[in-house]
């Protein structure tokens, strides 16, 4: 129990370190960003942010995020790890309003909040995947024809989106960007599982070196991230980080389980709770994304609130005054004095 215990809190430590080293990131990256004055900058296609030291630090703060929060998979469950994933919203939104000067109002907080929870719940009612435990079964897996299927959905999608939509969508609507990132992000994703595999084998003395799955996994993975990173660039060039993160991270999120639920055959067997909670979990998640794109633009200022509520002004009228203000109406005369008096004027005449 002892030995159970510490490696549930190295889990637990890991987890929320991953998560500020990658919420950390998305701000590095935004600030180094920020900084190509004058340069050619990653919304117009250029890479001049590669220059840039505070880039570099922020790919490796998410490195460092990612290799911890692999790592954490070793120690805590993964309704665990999981989840957690979600706090780099919260950091990264925190961080963003406090060293870029960005302004989240009230609407855009409760978007983040809502598609947080609603990511959470989605993966707290996953079922589990499948075991695959050799590269051999993963090949099987590859192989089949609903992942085949979707793996080139996502490929078409992706080109479109890269060389239709970009172009005319892309510097105003920042799904187009950020649906690139995750789109492919799925696909990276079941690399990494088939690459982690492969070193599992490779430490037990299995001859990995010579199967050309493993290595065929590598370069998709390599063309995947540096897919991810160019077009995530430019998604943070555009727009603000505040925005950026939770949307990125509520796509990938459900891209991944779309991966993993065809690859792995997740879903054979739900139950009618994991089924609810899947879909309660999916419809919090887009009232969060109605919340933050639909309002992202309106200020919303204390004189929106209800009077109330306003600080520093009170009603100056009280309620328990309410009878005795219609009291003194009731014996208020209808016309004015000077009315009146011209009123009374001409009846004399």
């Amino acid at each position: 129990p002892a030995a159970m215990g510490d490696g549930f809190g190295a889990g637990l430590g890991l987890a929320l370190a991953s998560s500020t080293f990658i919420g950390g990131s998305f701000v590095l990256k935004k600030k180094g960003l920020l900084r190509l004055c004058g340069r050619a900058r990653a919304g117009q296609g250029g890479h001049a942010y590669l220059r840039e030291w505070l880039w570099w630090a922020g790919l490796l703060c998410m490195g460092v995020g990612e290799a911890a929060n692999f790592a954490a998979y070793a120690f805590a469950p993964a309704t665990l790890v999981t989840p957690l994933g979600a706090l780099s919203v919260l950091v990264s939104a925190v961080l963003s309003s406090t060293f870029l000067n960005e302004q989240l109002n009230i609407h855009g907080k409760i978007g983040c909040i809502l598609s947080v929870l609603g990511s959470t719940v989605m993966v707290i009612h996953a079922p589990q995947a499948e075991e695959v435990s050799s590269l051999e079964s993963m090949a099987e897996k590859l192989k089949d024809p609903g992942f085949i299927v979707f793996a080139v959905c996502v490929l078409v999608s992706s080109l479109l989106l890269i060389f239709v939509a970009g172009p005319r969508y892309g510097q105003s609507n920042v799904l187009v960007y950020v649906l690139v990132c995750s789109a492919i992000g799925s696909l990276s994703v079941s690399c990494v599982k088939g690459l982690g595999i492969a070193l599992k084998e490779l430490v037990s003395g299995k001859p990995v070196l010579k199967e050309p799955l493993g290595w065929v996994l590598l370069v998709c993975l390599v063309i995947c991230i540096s897919i991810q990173i160019n077009y995530l660039n430019k998604a943070l060039d555009i727009f603000n980080t505040s925005v950026v993160t939770p949307v990125y991270y509520v796509l990938f999120t459900t891209a991944v389980m779309m991966c993993s639920t065809i690859l792995f055959k997740e879903w054979q067997h739900m139950v009618l709770d994991n089924i609810i909670g899947s879909i309660s979990g999916f419809l919090t998640v887009v009232s969060g994304i109605f919340l933050l794109h639909a309002f992202r633009d309106v200020p919303f200022t204390p004189n929106l609130l209800p009077l109330f509520l306003q600080p520093g002004r009170a009603d100056p009228h009280p309620p328990w005054s309410s009878a005795r203000r219609h009291q003194s109406c009731q014996h208020e005369p209808l016309l004015p004095s000077a009315d009146k008096g011209s009123l009374s004027a001409e009846e004399e005449e």
